[in-house]
């Protein structure tokens, strides 16, 4: 029987994609692999050449409201996130459990699941990788992601950040009993496990680059910075027509869109953004997304288009700039096309990207998304606009970091990993 990797990975596109990546990397090499995600992202996994698991939880039924605070997880954060993440959790540890056949290896696992991983791994007497998407490890370099990208001093920033595990241990708590009881091992609690791994020195891969987040010195060894690793796409895959021939019609549009937040507000900010664009004097593309953005009366307005997903690959070295929440992915799909970002995070990690992004150059001010609702809304971010297009200064900033980014091979550095585990 040919022992396979099993890459899991839960949450929204953002929290998924990325793994494809990995995984047709590994599968070039050679390697069997599995993604085990949710349904709604089967598609993706098979398009490219993975075999497809199933993991249970909706992520649309656990989404974060975007009418609250934009810093809800962390420390001080709102109760009502860690209820639907503790309820996403204990929907996903019977599943990881029914991913995990007799066939798997090795686990390779996103941080959403790698505490539940880590019992599969100890129960089936295999080797496993953590490959988290933004950096979990205290540090005094920064706060906590999920607390909003605002430094609380060297103390205070390690402090934070032990109190965001251990936040994180009560989460999984409950799915971790239920687990360990399933797969016949003894009682052991997220905490006592974490601090096993991190005396073992385990390795840890995190999938962003340097040119956002230079790794923390105070950090453990073992834990590498490695770089991006982008979703896949059909090497010979091309925008729609009408995406071409809208492109052709101008000068270079504004890509506006939410990707899995906002869910439902897709009209009023569709009307937001095409009032902002006019203000702007600028053409625009928006991506409907989980909020369902659409242009209304779509005839009136020749200089918007309204359009599903593309990659953003494609399609952001073709615009002017990108206004988006900045979930990991998107904030760094902005910056590998080279073109400035107006940034308009929602929530949990959001925040922190947007900062990044802004205090490297590449982008404006952040817009917390619930300032969207205010009387003033569009004329701010047609102003954000206007500051993100006229000026060469941020764009030279996001073309200087995009040649840093394509440089790195995120997803070769996986691979090594992976092999040295295999032996």
């Amino acid at each position: 029987m040919h022992q396979k990797i099993l890459i899991t990975a839960a949450g929204s596109y953002g929290d998924v994609a990325p793994y494809t990546g990995v995984g047709a990397r590994l599968r070039a090499a050679g390697h069997e692999v599995v993604l085990a995600t949710h349904d709604t992202y089967a598609g993706l996994v098979r398009a490219a050449g993975l075999e497809f698991r199933p993991l249970p939880a909706d992520p649309r039924a656990h989404r974060p409201d975007p009418a609250g605070p934009a810093q809800p997880a962390g420390p001080g954060g709102g109760r009502a996130l860690m209820r639907r993440a503790a309820a996403f959790i204990d929907e996903l540890g019977s599943g990881m459990a029914d991913a995990a056949h007799d066939d798997t290896g090795l686990l390779l696992l996103s941080a959403t699941t790698a505490p539940l991983g880590h019992h599969l791994a100890e129960a089936l007497d295999i080797p496993f990788l953590d490959l988290p998407l933004v950096p979990g490890a205290p540090t005094g370099d920064f706060a906590p992601v999920v607390s909003g990208g605002r430094s609380l001093g060297r103390w205070g920033n390690r402090a934070a950040g032990r109190l965001s595990l251990r936040i994180i241990d009560r989460l999984y708590a409950d799915a971790t009993a239920a687990l360990r009881a399933r797969l016949g091992l003894p009682p052991a609690t997220p905490r006592t496990l974490r601090r096993r791994a991190e005396a073992a020195g385990r390795p840890v891969l995190h999938g962003f680059s340097e040119v956002l987040v230079p790794r923390p010195a105070d950090w453990r060894p073992g834990l590498d910075v490695v770089g991006n690793w982008w979703p896949w796409h059909a090497p010979d895959a091309q925008l729609p027509p009408a995406v071409e021939d809208f492109l052709a019609a101008g000068p270079p549009p504004v890509f506006i869109g939410f990707g899995s937040m906002a869910a439902g507000d897709g009209e009023r900010l569709g009307d937001l953004a095409v009032r902002a664009l006019r203000r702007a004097g600028l053409r625009g593309i928006l991506q409907s997304g989980w909020a369902g953005l659409t242009a209304r009366h779509a005839t009136d307005h020749p200089d918007v288009l309204t359009l599903g997903d593309v990659p953003h690959a494609l399609l952001f070295p073709r615009t002017a700039a990108v206004v988006h929440h900045c979930g990991a992915g998107t904030a760094a799909a902005g910056l590998r096309a080279g073109v400035p970002t107006v940034p308009v995070p929602v929530t949990a990690d959001q925040p922190f990207w947007a900062h990044r992004l802004a205090a490297l150059g590449a982008a404006t001010a952040p817009i917390p998304f619930p300032e969207l609702s205010a009387g003033n809304a569009a004329d701010r971010l047609a102003h954000a606009l206007t500051q993100a297009t006229a000026g060469p200064e941020r764009r030279r900033r996001a073309t200087v970091a995009a040649h840093r980014l394509a440089a790195e091979d995120g997803t070769g550095e996986v691979l090594k990993a992976v092999e040295r585990l295999r032996g």
